[in-house]
């Protein structure tokens, strides 16, 4: 069956299922077992979805139709996949293990990445060890990470994730993450620090990321200014760069020894995998890294060879598909039920906003139906207190990820333990109110309440649950969605890999800053931009 037999034939079903409420797909005592799917410890949970297993057989058809399976394989193969670049996107090279072979331009990358990780395993024991020495000899108790986008969220978002799973050698080592332009974010952090025990970690691709070597440049000066010891020597001690672009990053000054290399073909929503992980593999040890690693890797070749009807990206993305493209739903909120993943949420906001929002298909013409939704979210607890209101009364049709471990606190307190089963509680309870809405409710005179007491439920859910949140299992949900992205793009014949959009605001920041000072730049501008740069100009002059 062709891709337009597939569009027509789910878009009639999506015209006979509309009229249906979930409460009536609930009411089957079989949905669970037919639309719930496992890997590895993973359970994806669709059964709160507004479709049958009919349509879901349609919808795999329409990804088998998408070729998927062949860009399945192109896309870990080290096949040019991103066309607009006319680079591969191998991200997937970067959790393969030692001995296997992944081609690009005749030259095996395996071997590369693994030279990498052997290299972070150095310096990672020669921190936990303490004898990274700061000017004056002392061990160095402090690393700051500057970098932004993924080289900020994902190892922000994995660090903090797995804060429990510190080794006893990381324990005296604080780790903190610098993103903001403006320099709000290191001034504040740098009077608190010494500056003879503080390590930077400078993560640029490009190494001419103007931010990051803004706060790149504030930190050194910092470091001057304290020990009044010569640029050279301090950029020994207190800095390590992580590029791909490792002359840049002699040419800024850090030596050679002190830095790391990643590849063209890494995406910076996909970095936290490559070197950019280091502060990760610093918290967490090289043997956590390696585990989270795996789990990513686990999830790899469940996707790479996963028949689509058991394959739990695949799975995720059609169920995404249905609700944006049939229903016409086209906001996502993202509510992980466990405080360690309050920055999952913007981890993947960047993931799938990045990578698929984009209304041009990969042959240039453009898009025929919608592509990616708006992603936000928060961890439950507060999200219930926040923007629940709306999802079980306002508007908007919503689809929610639920995501919660199973276990927590086996070794800690009743106390402790009897808190998560509460966060479990909820998480389950909300998944099912926003599903039946009213009918959840075991008060027989729940009808006669007035409107303003009403919930009409019908809000699709899904809920991935998995047995404990370990550097595996958050290796397993990062790659799970990895790959739901994927899918999609391929599906909507789009580009995930390029950031066009991204690199013009980029380009138009820079030339705004001779704006700023000259007013005579200004002419090509438009009237309020022109505006808005006189009031400033004014209103910088002391009164």
């Amino acid at each position: 069956m062709n891709r337009d037999s597939c569009w027509r034939e789910l878009r009639q079903s999506a015209e006979a299922l509309k009229p249906r409420h979930l409460s009536e797909f609930l009411a089957d005592e079989t949905r669970f077992e037919k639309l719930s799917f496992t890997h590895d410890g993973v359970l994806l949970d669709l059964s709160r979805h507004r479709f049958d297993c009919r349509t879901l057989d349609r919808l795999v058809q329409l990804a088998e139709a998408s070729e998927l399976r062949t860009a399945i394989s192109d896309l870990t193969e080290g096949r040019p996949v991103n066309h607009t670049e006319q680079r591969a996107a191998l991200h997937t090279a970067l959790r393969t293990p030692p001995g296997q072979r992944v081609e690009v331009e005749d030259e095996n990358v395996i071997e590369g990445v693994h030279e990498t990780l052997n290299k972070m395993e150095s310096l990672v024991a020669t921190l936990h060890s303490g004898q990274w020495r700061g000017y004056n000899g002392e061990a160095i108790d402090t690393l700051v990470n500057i970098g932004v986008g993924g080289s900020d969220l994902g190892p922000l978002m994995a660090c903090h994730a797995l804060e429990e799973f510190k080794p006893d050698a990381a324990q005296g080592i604080e780790i903190h993450f610098v993103s903001s332009m403006d320099g709000s974010q290191l001034a504040g952090l740098l009077d608190r620090l010494n500056p003879a025990t503080t390590l930077f970690v400078l993560s640029s691709k490009s190494f001419t990321t103007i931010d990051t070597l803004a706060n790149a440049a504030t930190a050194c000066q910092w470091l001057i200014d304290a020990s009044d010891e010569p640029r050279e020597l301090l950029l020994k001690h207190h800095f390590i760069g992580i590029t791909a672009k490792p002359e840049k990053a002699s040419e800024w000054g850090i030596p050679l020894q002190n830095q790391l290399l990643f590849w063209e073909w890494t995406g910076g929503r996909y970095s936290l995998w490559s070197a950019i992980g280091f502060p990760i593999a610093v918290a967490i040890g090289m043997s956590g890294f390696r585990q989270l690693l795996a789990g990513a890797h686990s999830m790899d070749r469940h996707f790479r060879h996963a028949d689509f009807h058991e394959n739990l990206p695949v799975l995720l993305a059609l169920a995404g598909v249905w609700n944006i493209n049939l229903l016409d739903i086209h906001a996502n909120a993202i509510l992980p039920y466990d405080g360690r993943l309050a920055h999952l949420p913007a981890y993947l906001e960047q993931l799938e906003m990045e990578s698929n929002g984009k209304s041009v298909r990969s042959d240039g013409s453009l898009v025929e139906q919608r592509t990616c939704p708006v992603l936000w979210g928060e961890i439950g607890p507060n999200a219930q207190h926040a923007f629940y209101q709306l999802l079980h009364q306002g508007t908007e049709s919503v689809m929610c990820d639920f995501i919660v471990p199973i276990r927590r606190y086996a070794a800690q307190s009743a106390h402790l333990q009897e808190q998560h089963r509460l966060a479990l509680a909820n998480c389950l309870a909300q998944a099912r109110v926003l599903a039946l809405g009213d009918k959840a409710l075991d008060d027989e005179g729940a009808d006669a309440q007035p409107p303003w007491k009403r919930y009409r439920g019908n809000q699709p859910s899904t809920v991935i649950l998995v047995d404990e949140l370990t550097p595996y299992s958050l290796g397993q949900l990062i790659a799970l969605y990895e790959h739901k992205v994927y899918t999609q793009a391929v599906i909507w014949e789009i580009n995930p890999f390029d950031q066009w959009g991204v690199e013009l605001g980029k380009k138009m920041a820079t030339q705004m800053l001779d704006a700023l000072e000259d007013p005579d730049s200004n002419e090509a501008l438009d009237s309020a931009t022109r505006g808005l740069l006189d009031q400033i100009r004014k209103r910088r002059e002391p009164a």
